[in-house]
């Protein structure tokens, strides 16, 4: 019987399998060295890309400071002013206000009806007459709660009286009083440039 020794080539085996291997393992180790150096070069060119930006933007806000001060100075002065002015326009509300009320009375109150006493405590008035039935009463009632000066109209009481001979309707009236709604003030419209027309 003939005896092979299979141990060289064995041997030789391993040693050529190591060897891929550690080609192999290079490789990667190469690949590896490779990506991490380009996603580094690609990092760095991003970083500075960001800080060029940045000391561009700087440089822009520094630029353009005087002007963003002078804007914000405008806005505070603007503010102050609109406050300026709407204290002027409550105090001109408060000042037209009981003028309004009298006026409003007098356009609602119906003919042939005559208040003959009138009360004010608070924002509440008390207003009392006499009329010759209860449909001018109530004409009363429906035109002051028509308007935007009164609220809360309510008829109290009424009674028959004899003034003169003449029969007539007593009544007291009970009204809340509104302020005048503030009326806003339409916006000035942005102005368009014309472009002056070249003469032939």
């Amino acid at each position: 019987m003939i005896e092979i020794n299979l141990l060289p080539v064995r041997e030789a085996r391993r040693k050529a399998d190591v060897r891929q291997q550690m080609m192999q393992l290079v490789l990667v180790l190469i690949l590896c060295a490779a990506g991490i150096g380009f996603l580094e070069s690609r990092v760095s060119s991003q970083i500075e890309t960001s800080t060029r930006r940045i000391v561009q933007m700087e440089a822009d806000i520094k630029q353009f400071k005087p002007q963003l001060d002078q804007v914000a100075a405008f806005r505070k002065k603007k503010a102050n002013l609109e406050k300026k002015i709407d204290v002027i326009d409550d105090l001109d509300r408060a000042r037209q206000g009981p003028v309004r009320v009298m006026d409003e009375l007098a356009t609602h109150t119906p003919p042939k009806l005559v208040l003959t006493s009138l009360s004010t405590k608070g924002n509440r008035i008390e207003m009392q007459g006499s009329s010759l039935d209860n449909e001018l009463v109530a004409e009363l009632l429906q035109t002051l709660g028509e308007s935007p000066y009164f609220g809360n109209v309510d008829l109290d009481n009424t009674k028959m009286a004899d003034e003169n001979g003449l029969k007539v309707v007593k009544f007291k009236v009970q009204a809340v009083i509104k302020p005048p709604k503030k009326v806003e003030k339409p916006k000035p419209a942005a102005s368009t440039a014309v472009k002056p027309v070249a003469k032939s």
